[in-house]
């Protein structure tokens, strides 16, 4: 069963709040992280650097940033859903936008959840937690 969940986050202190929450209830060894759109692509469709996971299976969950260097979150989203391979990914919309603009993107573009980040730790750190349980224990994945 895949339980791997793939974090893609530029900044470095979302990234270790977002870890902290998650490594409560996933295995630290089922969570990767990449730190711009196109490391994020290139990990899905087992590219570059990420070759060697060509036979791997695909995370449980995408959680993805919007604001990312080299391609947006929105870019990252419309490509993951335009391959047969990743059309089905569950992916996350994790930002800090509140912008109904950005919602109506991701949503119209395939996001399975669009979740503004909560400025207090405490609910961040609920929130992200929640999450990870529901994806990596709770939700049953198509088989791709």
């Amino acid at each position: 069963m895949r339980k791997g969940i793939l974090l893609v986050e530029d900044n470095g202190d979302d990234e270790t709040l977002a870890l902290d929450a998650l490594y409560e209830h996933v295995e630290p060894s089922q969570i990767n992280v990449v730190r711009d759109g196109a490391e994020a692509l290139d990990f899905l469709f087992a590219q570059g650097k990420y070759q060697y996971r060509q036979n791997s299976p695909l995370p449980v969950v995408v959680m993805l940033d919007l604001s990312l260097p080299k391609i947006s979150g929105v870019e990252v989203l419309k490509q993951i859903r335009a391959n047969p391979v990743t059309s089905l990914q569950p992916v996350v919309v994790l930002t800090s936008s509140t912008e109904e603009k950005d919602k109506l993107s991701c949503y119209r573009f395939g996001a399975n959840s669009f979740i503004s980040k909560p400025v207090h730790f405490d609910e961040y750190n609920r929130t992200l937690a929640k999450v990870g349980v529901y994806w990596a224990h709770v939700n049953e994945a198509a088989k791709h």
